[in-house]
């Protein structure tokens, strides 16, 4: 290898620079791959910086693409070999919502879930969208007077079993029983919150409880994830998740959290989620993640998909639920 000099002696190495940027890049890499492997580590406090994270966490791809641009750009092969430990911890975690789904053996339930929004201006033509889309059972959040009226009129030719307690509601193709409020109020939020309701569902493959809720907020801040009253309904919830004694059971809601959220973990540790499909549905304009869920238990929830935008805030997000 030949060296050159500059001024005062100091020899440089040509290349030196590009392996410097080299490492720099396979340092970066192999951080982000023991993020994204060992994100359950990273601690909560302050700020929620856990739950933060993994709201994000299908977006770190983005993250290993431009790695991967820049490590080609710079000719680096250290930083390609260190790339693939990112890469391969990706397609682990996200890869299998890239595949299409195994098709069902025939027990199964076509479900949308949608959060309306209080402020839709076409309730009707909202309704009217998502009973194009043949589902079985159709759960609805943000339910508000005068609007609650235009869903039952619009939905009721298609779904002529419905119940509705507080700001939920599920419509059915097929006969309800059971209905009931399930308490998912937090301690600190004042009485008169009802965002949560079960029924059983008498579904041609046999009875099915059907739970619809919609957990409080969150906001990010300066002070980082405020998530104490969304992780405590989360929890109240799997409570009564727990309790069900009719199998097979779907959960249907806008949870305010993507199912990598460990504060969503009183619900994902004893529930199947999707297989397949990401379903960004918030923001509608600009999805970013899919807070509109479906789980279940004793089921199989396939492909999950959005539906074409509403007069919401929100995407309606749609899946095959095969019982067992």
């Amino acid at each position: 290898m030949v060296e050159r000099a500059e001024p005062g002696g100091i020899p440089v190495v040509p290349g030196g620079g590009k392996r410097r940027r080299g490492w720099v890049v396979a340092g970066v890499a192999v951080v982000l791959g023991g993020v994204l492997g060992f994100h359950r580590l990273v601690p909560n406090w302050p700020g929620r910086v856990g739950s933060l994270l993994e709201s994000f966490l299908p977006w770190s791809g983005v993250l290993v693409v431009v790695l991967l641009v820049v490590a080609l750009v710079r000719r680096s092969a250290l930083a390609l070999v260190a790339l693939l430990l990112p890469v391969g911890v990706w397609v682990d975690t996200f890869g299998g919502l890239l595949l299409p789904g195994e098709e069902s053996g025939g027990r199964e339930l076509v479900v949308v879930q949608h959060n309306v929004s209080d402020e839709n201006r076409d309730p009707a033509g909202t309704a009217r969208a998502l009973s194009e889309a043949g589902a079985d059972l159709v759960a609805l959040e943000e339910l508000v007077d005068p609007q609650v009226a235009a869903y039952e009129k619009a939905l009721a030719a298609d779904y002529p079993h419905h119940v509705v307690r507080g700001t939920v509601g599920l419509w059915s193709r097929h006969p309800l029983s059971g209905e009931q409020v399930v308490d998912n109020r937090p301690p600190s939020v004042e009485e008169g919150w009802s965002r949560g309701v079960r029924a059983v569902v008498h579904s041609p493959h046999g009875d099915v409880a059907a739970y619809v809720a919609h957990l409080p907020s969150v906001r990010v801040g300066v002070g980082g994830l405020a998530s104490s009253r969304r992780d405590e309904s989360a929890a109240l919830l799997g409570r009564a998740i727990a309790a069900e004694s009719v199998e097979p059971l779907i959960l249907l809601g806008d949870l305010n959290g993507v199912v990598e959220d460990r504060g969503l973990r009183p619900l994902t540790s004893q529930l199947d989620v999707a297989e397949s499909g990401f379903a960004f549905s918030f923001p509608a304009a600009s999805p970013l993640a899919r807070i509109d869920q479906v789980m279940a238990r004793s089921a199989t929830v396939g492909r999950i998909s959005t539906l074409p935008a509403t007069g919401s805030d929100h995407l309606p997000v749609v899946a095959r639920v095969t019982l067992r």
